[in-house]
This record gives C-alpha cells, sequence and structure tokens, in this order.
C-alpha cells in the first residue's frame, strides 16, 4: 500500500510540484493550504508524511506541528520542513517541536526521495 502523504504549503503552485515529484515517486498525496486545514484533514484521516511549510496565513508550520504532536496518533506521522528559512535556529526549533527532517527550498526529486529514504518512509 502506498504512503499517504499531506502537502501543507500557502503556494499552489509549490503544492503541485511537489505532489507531482511524490507521485512519480508512488506516494499518494492530499494538500492543505495552511495549518488549519491541514489539522482538520489529520483529524479525518492522519497521513504517514507531512510536508510542511513554514510561513503561512491562519496557522503557521510550526504552530500547527506542536498542534499535531498533541493530537491522538499524531506524532506517527513524519514531518519533513521545506522552507526558504535556512538558519541553524529555525531548524533546531523545528526539530525541538517535533519535525524528522529539514528541506530548504528549492529542492529537487532527489532531495525528496533522499529525505524520505532517510526518514525510513522508502
Amino acid at each position: 500500500m502506498s504512503h499517504h502523504c499531506l502537502i501543507v504549503d500557502d503556494s499552489p503552485t509549490l503544492r503541485r510540484i511537489l505532489r507531482q515529484m511524490l507521485e512519480r515517486i508512488g506516494l499518494g498525496t492530499a494538500e492543505a493550504e495552511n495549518g488549519v486545514r491541514a489539522l482538520e484533514h489529520c483529524r479525518e484521516r492522519m497521513p504517514d508524511v507531512i510536508f510542511l511549510d513554514w510561513n503561512m496565513p491562519e496557522m503557521d508550520g510550526l504552530a500547527f506541528l506542536r498542534a499535531l504532536r498533541r493530537e491522538p496518533d499524531g506524532t506517527r506521522p513524519v514531518v519533513i520542513f521545506c522552507t526558504t528559512m535556512d538558519d541553524i535556529a529555525h531548524i533546531e526549533q523545528a526539530l525541538e517541536a517535533g519535525a524528522d527532517e529539514y528541506m530548504i527550498k528549492p529542492f529537487d526529486q532527489e532531495l525528496v526521495r533522499l529525505k524520505l529514504q532517510q526518514t525510513g518512509v522508502l
């Protein structure tokens, strides 16, 4: 069975690009445009993997991640932050909040595959 991935980003273009990369790897995808929608999705169907943007309206990635990890079964998904913020303070903050991995935008399919392998998804 294919893993269920949730792509959380306020950019429709980035969601489409990442969805195409994941589908080429063979993974099923769903999308959410912010943390509020992502949390609603997780309550209906907890994904196996979440690709998470940092800066989004309504609820940013960090607030979503902290809320997710408090949900029933919310510690299960692998969370990979995908952001332009590449300083060590942000990376440490994301990891402390419960992120499993971190990718700096822009990224390519090989990096996506590598992060999925490093987190044991592939």
